[in-house]
C-alpha cells in the first residue's frame, strides 16, 4: 500500500525541515512542504487550491483566501486538543481585558457556519486552526545609539529618526512592512492614522510620501523579505536598526552581535499564524490532514518553535516538552537559569538572560495592532511597490 502524501503549502516561518522530518516520525505519512514567500503561497492557495492540501499561513490571509473557495471548514470535533487551545486565539485576549488592539485579532475570521459563513460567535466550524504567533517589535544595536535607550524609551519612531539615517532595513512585504512604517511615522508625530490595520486611500498616499521622501534622503539601507536576510543586514550590510522577527535573534548571537529587541512604549505589532485545509481535501488525506493539526497542538512543536521565540496557541502541552528552565524563560520572562538551547539544540541563550519584554502575557497585552489585510490592500502593494523602487 502506498505511503499518503501530505502536502503543505507555506512559508519559511514554520515549514522547517526538523519540522517535517518529526512530522513524518511521529505521523507514519510522507510530508511535502511546499515553501515561498508569503504573497506568492495566497496567491497559489486562491489560485490552484488542488496543488495543496494544507495551507499554512499567517491568520489576516483568511481574508483574502477564504471569500476564494479555496479552504474548507475545519471541524473542532475532529480535533483532540481544541479544547487545550487557550483564549488568545480564540478570543483576542486574556481575560476579561478589554483590548483595543487595531487591525485583525485571530478571532475575527476565526469562526463559521458549517457552510463557511463568518460568524462572531464561538462555533463547531473554523477557517483556520490558530497556532504560532508572537509581538513583533524592531532589533537595534545599542552601541549606536548615543540617547537614552531604556525600554520606557523605546519607540517605533526610531525608525524614521534621522539619528539612524543610513543604518534602517524594513520588512519588503506590504501587508507587514507598511504596518511597521505607519507605527514609526505615527509615533514619530509626522502623521495620524484612524486605524493602523486598515489605512485609507489618503493615509496610504501620506505614509508612502514620507517614506519615498526619506528614501530618496539615504534613510533606508535595505529591505528584506525573510528573518535570515534581515540578520544578514545586521550582520554584513550595515544596518543598525529593523524590522524584526525572532528567529533572526539566533544568527545574530551567533555572529556575536550585540542586539536588543525594543519593548516599544507604542506597543507591538503582533500576528497569529495557523493551518487551514484545501477545498479539494477528501478521504484518507482529509484524515491525515486532522492528523497532522492535532500534532502540531500536541506540544513538540509547540516546544520548537518557543526555542524560535514564538509562542503556540496551546501552550501548556508545549511545556512537557520544555525543560523547566526554557518555560521559566521564553514563557514567564525570567531570567535563564542556564544556557539554553535554540532549535538545533545549540546554545542559544545564556545564564542570566531574561526576554526582552517579559513574560508571555506581558507581551501579548501590549498589542498596538494585529497583522491585517486592509480594505485598500491592491492599492497599498501598488504605492508600497513605488516606495520601494523610488
Amino acid at each position: 500500500m502506498q505511503k499518503l502524501k501530505l502536502r503543505v503549502l507555506g512559508t519559511s516561518t514554520t515549514l522547517h525541515p526538523a519540522v517535517r522530518k518529526r512530522a513524518e516520525e511521529d505521523l507514519g505519512i510522507e510530508i511535502k512542504f511546499i515553501v515561498a514567500d508569503g504573497g506568492s503561497v495566497q496567491r497559489r492557495a486562491v489560485m490552484e487550491p488542488e496543488s495543496f492540501d494544507v495551507y499554512d499561513q499567517w491568520f489576516e490571509s483568511v481574508e483574502l483566501v477564504w471569500p476564494a473557495n479555496a479552504l474548507r471548514p475545519i471541524d473542532t470535533r475532529e480535533l483532540s486538543y481544541w479544547d487545550d487551545v487557550n483564549e488568545l486565539a480564540k478570543t483576542g485576549r486574556f481575560g476579561t481585558a478589554s483590548s483595543d488592539s487595531q487591525g485583525c485579532p485571530p478571532n475575527r475570521h476565526l469562526y463559521i457556519t458549517k457552510d463557511g459563513d463568518f460568524l462572531d460567535e464561538p462555533s463547531q466550524f473554523l477557517t483556520m486552526l490558530p497556532l504560532t504567533h508572537n509581538a513583533d517589535s524592531f532589533a537595534y544595536v545599542p552601541d549606536n545609539f548615543t540617547g537614552d535607550n531604556s525600554a520606557f524609551q523605546e519607540s517605533w519612531a526610531w525608525l524614521v529618526d534621522d539619528r539612524w539615517k543610513g543604518k534602517v532595513a524594513l520588512q519588503n512585504d506590504a501587508a507587514i512592512g507598511a504596518i511597521d512604517a505607519a507605527l514609526a511615522v505615527q509615533s514619530a508625530g509626522f502623521a495620524q492614522f484612524k486605524d493602523l490595520g486598515n489605512l485609507s486611500v489618503p493615509e496610504i498616499d501620506r505614509l508612502v510620501k514620507i517614506l519615498i521622501d526619506r528614501k530618496q534622503n539615504g534613510h533606508f539601507r535595505g529591505f528584506w523579505a525573510t528573518y535570515g536576510e534581515s540578520a544578514r543586514l545586521m550582520i554584513e550590510g550595515g544596518v543598525k536598526i529593523q524590522s524584526f522577527w525572532s528567529p533572526a535573534g539566533a544568527a545574530l548571537r551567533e555572529a556575536k552581535i550585540n542586539f536588543r529587541q525594543a519593548t516599544p512604549k507604542d506597543g507591538y505589532r503582533a500576528w497569529f499564524g495557523g493551518i487551514a485545509f484545501s477545498r479539494c481535501l477528501q478521504g484518507a488525506l482529509l484524515d491525515a490532514a486532522y492528523q497532522y493539526a492535532d500534532w502540531w497542538l500536541h506540544g513538540w512543536p509547540g516546544a520548537y518553535v518557543a526555542r524560535q521565540g514564538y509562542y503556540i496557541s496551546a501552550p501548556l502541552r508545549a511545556r512537557t516538552f520544555l525543560s523547566p528552565g526554557e518555560w521559566d524563560y521564553w514563557y514567564q520572562g525570567t531570567p535563564a537559569p542556564v544556557d539554553l538551547p535554540g532549535p538545533n539544540g545549540k546554545p542559544l541563550i545564556r545564564k542570566g538572560e531574561v526576554r526582552d519584554g517579559g513574560s508571555y502575557q506581558e507581551r501579548m497585552s501590549r498589542i498596538a495592532v494585529w497583522n491585517s489585510v486592509m480594505d485598500e490592500h491592491n492599492y497599498l502593494v501598488r504605492r508600497w511597490n513605488e516606495f520601494l523602487a523610488a
